[in-house]
């Protein structure tokens, strides 16, 4: 080892420089050029053992070589060759010769106008002796500049191909499928249009910001109707409904004088057809394929057992439903071409036809990073570095919030459902007193002895329990006890109509905001892939632009990844918004919509009470008082154990329904090639490695 001389990039260029001049005859020899001639404007003492040259201020010197890694050149002085710093002295090729006004001649530099300071400028450290100062120059003979790590993301969305080598056309792959010939005019014509229509959906502009620009507006999609099918190749299967619905541009009214009577608004345009999982399986496979850039929303997981259910069926449609939407409110997944295709095709002989033709096509790669189209020079690389740190940890955050709060809102759910319970036994308590119909659960009203016991036994008529009009009164003809025992009688039904109330919140409408809670779960795993790729790229973008001289066509190409990858943070801050004020508006909505109607049912029971309610229920207005539907109920209520029958609305029994597990919901084994990808990562780094372990990798500082 000797202090890093065979390692030192500029001692190395130095050698295969000057050897390059060594004729194959000794008879014929070549001097070797002659550097540019300079001189030192500071004192610098060098170190021999890392081929440093000593030199004073004044000195004149030669430059072999002016671009060495960082801020080195070598030079000779008195024919001995070495480093010196780059910024230690000017050439004196660039003085200027100025004439006096008394016709003398003096020679001054560029900058002689004003004073030159006698302090040197900052140093950077040569790290010649360091030994791992040669690996990355390693790296880049070994593997052509490629990462190690081949199970990255950057790696595999093709970001890195297109960062060192670009793509050799400009042109779609979609487009350069061969077509089937056209048999006319017309048909050539089409041909024609959808070639043109392909090659405008693979084209994807950014605008200022860095974000996405959209080509079409949002539209609304609807999964319904699911039916089951047999084939007897397949077996049986789903078929649900996909009815895509188009909102027509704003109605404009005419001016008034115009026309007597105003135009309908148009009627929205709705596509429908018919798909089943595996379609939903093939759509997700090629728009992984066509958009690996992008961040998309992770399909429902397949199911083997009880796929039939009716539960399970619903909450897959939904599931499928929100999929889709999500998909279509991507800017630019919108107008995937696959998507048109699997939103429009409603003939199964074209399904087929073009479904080998999607799945013939290669992924899209590095060709995908071609079609991005930004504005020039629209990034700084401080202002990116800042931005994935703060979106990284900004994830972070969100996830683990989101993750409490679905579990604090299924709490809230069980306890409303419990609360409805509750609400029921105090309706069943209520009008168990008014007709003195004893529980499940009551006891006796008074300890009784045994010959009154046999008595009670022996007397089951209910005389003095209730009078003939069936008021809660022993005395006959009391018409203010009949009318005090409708109006408890109303109270009672309508607590058992607010419990009716909670309980559909609860497994209707709040199921429904809970299932909004899973889709806004777990960015961070969903941005994990664009994190990474953002930040190998902009690791390439530094070394690209640390070379002397800068690589400006990498450096280009990795401005095209980090706009896109920066135009998918805009994305999610977009999104985000959006979802969590459509979240927390639809419960709020919800909550006053539960609320409203159990104070309406509070107010209608409260004024029987008072007139001029209270007058009706009297015995001549509306007659002796008629048996409640929930008093044949009663003797099935045991509020110890806290049983209510299940009849009518009355669902207490039943278990509440939960939304249907996230694809990422703590799974108890992670895929194969996440294991193999963070094995990887945790040997020879990654960009990802650290912000998912906290730690560096085992080889990071070569690589």
């Amino acid at each position: 080892f000797d202090a890093g001389l065979n390692t030192s990039t500029a001692w190395t260029e130095h050698l295969e420089r000057t050897s390059t001049y060594q004729s194959v005859s000794d008879d014929e020899k070549e001097e070797p050029p002659k550097g540019r001639p300079a001189r030192a404007l500071y004192d610098f003492e060098g170190r021999a053992d890392f081929r440093e040259l000593t030199m004073k201020a004044g000195d004149d010197i030669e430059v072999l070589k002016e671009h060495l890694p960082d801020g080195w050149s070598l030079v000779s002085i008195g024919g001995e060759a070495g480093l010196i710093p780059t910024s230690y002295y000017t050439f004196t090729t660039d003085f200027t010769t100025l004439h006096r006004k008394d016709g003398s001649n003096s020679t001054i530099g560029r900058n002689d106008s004003t004073p030159r300071s006698t302090t040197p400028p900052p140093l950077a450290d040569q790290r010649t002796g360091e030994w791992t100062y040669g690996l990355p120059n390693f790296r880049q003979s070994l593997l052509g500049g490629k990462s190690f790590n081949r199970f990255s993301s950057f790696v595999t969305s093709g970001a890195e191909e297109w960062v060192l080598h670009g793509t050799a056309n400009d042109v779609s792959p979609t487009s350069s499928h061969q077509p089937r010939q056209p048999s006319g005019i017309e048909e050539e014509d089409e041909e024609t249009i959808q070639s043109e229509a392909s090659k405008e959906a693979d084209r994807h502009f950014v605008d200022a910001g860095p974000s996405w620009k959209a080509k079409l507006p949002v539209f609304q999609v609807l999964v319904h109707s699911p039916s089951k099918r047999s084939s007897t190749l397949t077996g049986s299967y789903t078929v649900y409904n996909v009815t895509s619905v188009f909102l027509p541009p704003s109605h404009e009214q005419p001016d008034e004088g115009e026309g007597d009577e105003a135009e309908p608004p148009p009627s929205p345009k709705r596509i429908s057809v018919h798909r089943r999982f595996s379609h939903f399986v093939f759509l997700h496979t090629s728009l992984s394929q066509r958009l690996p850039g992008i961040a998309l929303p992770p399909l429902p997981e397949k199911q083997y057992a009880g796929r039939f259910n009716e539960d399970f069926v619903e909450a897959r449609r939904g599931d499928l439903e929100r999929y889709l939407n999500r998909i279509i409110r991507h800017p630019i997944a919108r107008y995937a071409e696959v998507l048109t295709f699997f939103l429009s095709c409603d003939s199964d002989i074209e399904w087929r036809k073009k479904l080998s033709h999607y799945l013939s096509l290669p992924p899209a790669g590095p060709q995908f990073y071609a079609q991005v189209f930004h504005p020039a020079f629209n990034l700084d690389a401080d202002d990116a570095t800042d931005a994935v740190e703060r979106f990284r940890r900004h994830l972070k955050a969100v996830d683990k919030g989101v993750q409490g709060l679905r579990g604090m809102f299924s709490n809230l759910r069980t306890a409303r459902i419990g609360l409805a319970k509750y609400q029921r036994l105090l309706s069943y308590s209520l009008l168990s007193l008014i007709t003195s119909t004893p529980l499940a659960s009551s006891e006796p009203l008074n300890a009784l002895t045994e010959d009154e016991e046999d008595e009670e036994e022996r007397d089951t008529s209910r005389v003095g329990l209730l009078n003939a009009e069936g008021a809660w009164c022993w005395r006959e003809n009391c018409d203010d006890c009949l009318r005090m025992t409708k109006a408890m009688q109303k109270t009672a039904e309508a607590l058992q109509g607010i419990a009716d109330v909670q309980e559909d919140n609860a497994r209707r409408v709040q199921l429904s905001t809970h299932e909004m809670l899973k889709d806004v779960a777990h960015p961070s795993t969903l941005y994990t892939p664009v994190i990474d790729t953002h930040k190998s790229a902009l690791l390439r973008y530094k070394e690209a632009m640390r070379q002397r001289p800068s690589n400006d066509d990498v450096s280009a190409r990795c401005e095209t990844v980090l706009n896109t990858t920066m135009s998918e943070f805009a994305t999610y801050h977009t999104q985000k918004q959006e979802d969590f004020e459509k979240l927390t508006l639809d419960y709020l909505n919800g909550e006053i919509e539960l609320y409203t109607t159990i104070l309406e049912k509070l107010q209608a029971a409260k004024a029987s009470f008072y007139s001029p309610d209270w007058d009706e229920l009297s015995v001549n207005r509306s007659g002796p008082r008629q048996p409640s539907r929930l008093e044949r109920d009663l003797p099935s209520v045991d509020p110890r154990l806290g049983k209510v029958p299940i009849t009518g609305a009355t669902r207490t029994g039943e278990m509440l329904p939960e939304p249907a597990p996230h694809v990422w919901d703590s799974a108890p084994m992670r895929p194969v090639s996440v294991a193999i990808q963070e094995g990887v990562g945790m040997i020879f780094g990654g960009s990802s490695v650290s912000s998912l372990y906290g730690r560096s990798s085992v080889f990071g500082k070569f690589w």
